[in-house]
């Protein structure tokens, strides 16, 4: 038979808890590191350029103080830095910016020379205007420099170790070169106090403690927003839970308004016609018990769930003789389906398992008379067979049989499947109760079928072990 479907554990899916846990810790370090070195590329996209814009600056200040071939020189390494950001720049978004976070975090341990490049070009230019231009134009130096190094904080502070190696660069790079002017200057007095040189000691310190106050402050908001994300999409899924269950009650509402109205109605017009026929007791009372046991099997199916869903199901494992179980169900199900003009037919192999006898018996005997149902010509087909993984149970049969698309759909309470024939009958719980014990008792429920050949339902009996059965059941309430 064509359409196969597998039901291990659905039951479960039916009826856990639709609220996700809170997002942990270690599920969000990796999205909001990501997030964190994106938004870095993102604030430093063009920011070289106006890094390279305030080169002609730097050698216009030092214009005429300083020998021509130093300052091209310096022109050149300014420049071919600005051309690695820009290669960086191109490389990040053809390769690496659509990646995950650890590509994020390759991108910038691979590349993070790109940023120490143009920290030590601007550390270099320390040396064409330390006590080589007069005092206003070291001054606007100075500024320039300072400005290079701040610039970029907003955004390097995002990732504090490459905001680490470009300040670190930077500044180590400018001390050499003053140490350097200074011994090439025989360490005479310069134009200013040699305190003066604290000064960008104090702006490296500051730097990167302000890099720190943005970084915990970015991170924090990146937290924040991973975890609306994860609250909005509960939010959305416990919508969806609640748009399901209106629809659900809807469903049953509808269902149950159906299916009982002709039992009762038929009680009514019996209860009726014995009234004023009181000597058709004989011949109408038969049909009242009918009738009264038609509306009894509907509540049934219907607490039966309900019990099951609330955890109020108490399981009793036991070794149970499978051949004898199957036995006891052909005797309560053979009439049933031979009053139909069905053949019911029965295959028993040997086998013992731990079960709840009565759970058991219940999921069987749903399909059984699920199996009857939907079928019109034929017969059901009841066997049990020894496999490689254990005792498996199944109910054949020669009926209307499935469509694919409703495979998984008829284990859902209160589904039917429209225009079936036979649907009218019951809330449509059968299958609903058999998915909650197969996830309780862990026997799985598999099915294939064909529409107009019938269907082959199967149950896989394993061990069955009481604490974790119980356990399973009252796991499913809420």
């Amino acid at each position: 038979m064509k359409g196969n479907s597998s039901f291990a554990g659905l039951g479960n899916s039916s009826f856990a808890s639709l609220t996700p846990a809170p997002a942990s810790a270690d599920e969000a370090e990796p999205w909001v590191r990501g997030e964190l070195i994106r938004s870095l590329m993102r604030a430093s996209r063009g920011s070289h350029f106006l890094a390279a814009a305030l080169l002609p600056a730097m050698i216009g200040l030092s214009w005429g103080y300083v020998p021509l071939w130093q300052l091209m020189a310096w022109l050149a390494i300014g420049i071919s830095a600005t051309c690695c950001r820009v290669w960086g720049e191109r490389v990040y978004i053809r390769r690496y910016a659509d990646r995950d976070s650890d590509g994020q975090q390759r991108f910038v341990e691979k590349y993070y020379f790109l940023w120490a490049a143009s920290a030590f070009a601007w550390g270099l230019s320390i040396l064409i205007f330390f006590e080589r231009t007069p005092l206003i134009n070291q001054f606007m130096s100075w500024l320039i420099v300072a400005g290079v190094a701040t610039f970029p904080l907003n955004g390097l502070a995002l990732h504090p170790p490459l905001l680490k190696r470009y300040v670190n660069t930077l500044f180590i790079t400018m001390l050499a070169a003053v140490v350097f002017r200074v011994v090439e200057m025989n360490f005479e007095k310069p134009h200013f106090n040699y305190g003066f040189l604290l000064l960008p000691m104090l702006h490296w310190w500051l730097l990167l403690r302000a890099g720190r106050r943005i970084h915990e402050t970015a991170r924090n908001s990146f937290e924040l927003l991973f975890h609306n994300h994860i609250l909005i999409a509960s939010l959305t899924q416990q919508r969806q839970a609640a748009v399901s269950a209106v629809a659900m009650k809807n469903r049953f509402l509808a269902s149950a308004a159906h299916d009982m109205r002709q039992p009762v109605l038929a009680l009514s017009l019996y209860a009726d016609w014995l009234r004023n026929e009181p000597e058709l007791v004989q011949e109408i009372a038969p049909k009242i018990v009918r009738a009264t046991h038609a509306v009894n099997a509907l509540f049934d199916s219907l607490f039966d769930l309900a019990r099951i869903d609330s955890g109020q199901v108490r399981l009793h494992i036991e070794r149970v003789d499978v051949g004898q179980l199957l036995r006891d169900l052909e005797l309560q199900y053979r009439p049933v389906a031979e009053a139909k003009g069905l053949k019911f037919h029965v295959h028993v192999a040997k086998g013992t398992v731990l079960t709840d006898p009565i759970r058991v018996r219940r999921m069987i005997g749903n399909l059984i008379a699920n199996a009857i149902k939907y079928t019109v010509e034929g017969g059901v087909l009841l066997a049990s067979r020894q496999t490689r993984d254990g005792l498996r149970v199944e109910v054949w049969d020669t009926g209307i049989g499935i469509a694919r698309e409703h495979l998984r759909d008829v284990f859902l309470e209160f589904y039917k499947v429209a225009d079936h024939a036979g649907t009218s009958d019951g809330f449509g719980l059968g299958l609903a109760i058999v998915a909650r014990l197969s996830h309780a008792l862990g026997h799985p429920v598999s099915v294939r079928s064909q529409l107009g050949r019938g269907s082959v339902f199967r149950v896989a009996l394993h061990d069955a072990d009481e604490t974790q059965a119980q356990s399973r059941v009252s796991s499913a309430v809420g």
